[in-house]
């Protein structure tokens, strides 16, 4: 085994530095893990083009997927996993003791929270190696790892992270169950993710809606997971869609995992029926609202929840998805890539390079 991690350190906007880190020493209570793969989301090319801002210089990735190459005995104990195991590490660490992490909350964790959560920490802060764009990763004693199930590949597993945002957001948050109409705005690997695990909930119809050109493969590909109707917003109304599709209701449940969509709140508003739940977890990068009338919230007495992360629980029903087969994982549009050719699709995810971005990314640093 080589003395050194191979990792990209992001030094500032747009200027990802491959550095070599030096492997740490490896005690009781912690670990190291060889990255076999990290997907990207969002957040990735968000801080690659500062429009969120980091803890420059730091190595990113948050969705990684590896084999523990070394570890101590207390923490293969109390993680369950020994040398060998392949396993999914959570973005967020936990203390175990507060009141979140024994809710399972862990983004709440009272010693953690956000602040030092994987793919965002220092690379000045020893050891390093606190991020996915990396051969290695540590694993501090609060960390959270889920074993892999056997039948499947590292680059799908890496799916288990938006599933799980998915399978929170779109299910455990709202309490979607048998029969429900869920509307799902955003067709991006979340948005397709919140589809898959309304379906395995019970959802007796769900409508997926996208914007624009970019939009209409994903759009395609949310039919092929279940979708019982897609809409484009551009150029259809999505309420008269739906009502149409439905005769004449709206929905239970909408799940809003746009990014940078202002008017999508506002749609989210108008789609939900009297009494129903809106879930938003995208961001909309502005203070503005557009076709948001607060007063619908009133008299449709409707309840809207944020949700932030993902729990260890929608963790664990995302690989128990992932490792039955039961959608077309597979058949994402998908886009591989090295250490090396990490930057270039970053910019591709930012919109700037020209070309169709795909809905998975994955570092692959071992290619």
């Amino acid at each position: 085994m080589s003395a050194e991690a191979q990792v990209l350190v992001l030094e500032a906007p747009r200027q990802l530095v491959k550095r070599s880190v030096a492997l740490p020493e490896i005690a009781d209570d912690d670990a190291l893990l060889r990255v076999d793969a990290c997907g990207l989301c969002g957040t990735d090319h968000e801080q690659f083009t500062a429009l969120l801002p980091g803890p420059m210089p730091f190595v990113p990735g948050h969705e990684t997927v590896g084999t523990i190459e070394r570890i101590g005995p207390a923490a293969a104990e109390r993680w369950q996993v020994q040398e060998g195991d392949r396993v999914a590490v959570e973005v967020f660490q936990s203390c175990r003791d507060c009141d979140a992490c024994r809710a399972r909350q862990t983004q709440r964790c009272a010693r953690h929270g956000i602040a030092d959560m994987y793919g965002f920490v220092s690379v000045n802060t020893t050891p390093s190696l606190w991020g996915g764009y990396a051969t290695h990763q540590y694993l501090a004693p609060d960390s959270q790892v889920l074993k892999v199930p056997a039948p499947l590949d590292a680059v799908t597993a890496t799916l288990f992270n938006p599933l799980g945002a998915g399978v929170r957001w779109g299910v455990t948050v709202p309490g979607t169950t048998d029969g429900d109409i869920v509307a799902v705005l955003g067709p991006g690997i979340r948005g397709i993710s919140a589809l898959a695990a309304a379906k395995d909930a019970g959802a007796g119809f769900v409508m997926v809606t996208g914007a624009g050109e970019r939009d209409a493969p994903r759009l395609e590909m949310a039919a092929r997971f279940g979708a019982d109707l897609v809409v484009d917003v551009t150029t259809d109304d999505p309420v008269k869609a739906l009502r149409s599709a439905t005769g004449g209701a709206l929905a239970d449940v909408v799940v809003d995992v746009t990014a940078k969509a202002p008017a999508a709140f506002g749609q989210a508003v108008r789609l939900t029926r009297q009494g129903g739940t809106v879930v938003v977890a995208g961001t909309r990068g502005s203070e503005d609202t557009p076709g948001f009338s607060p007063d619908h919230v009133v008299y449709k007495e409707l309840r809207i929840v944020g949700a932030l992360g993902v729990d260890t629980a929608s963790y664990e029903t995302a690989l128990q998805m992932l490792a039955r087969g039961d959608h077309p994982w597979d058949e994402l549009p998908r886009t591989v890539a090295s250490l090396d050719e990490l930057p270039d699709l970053l910019e591709l995810l930012a919109g700037e390079r020209t070309g169709v971005p795909p809905i998975h990314g994955v570092l692959a640093p071992w290619t």
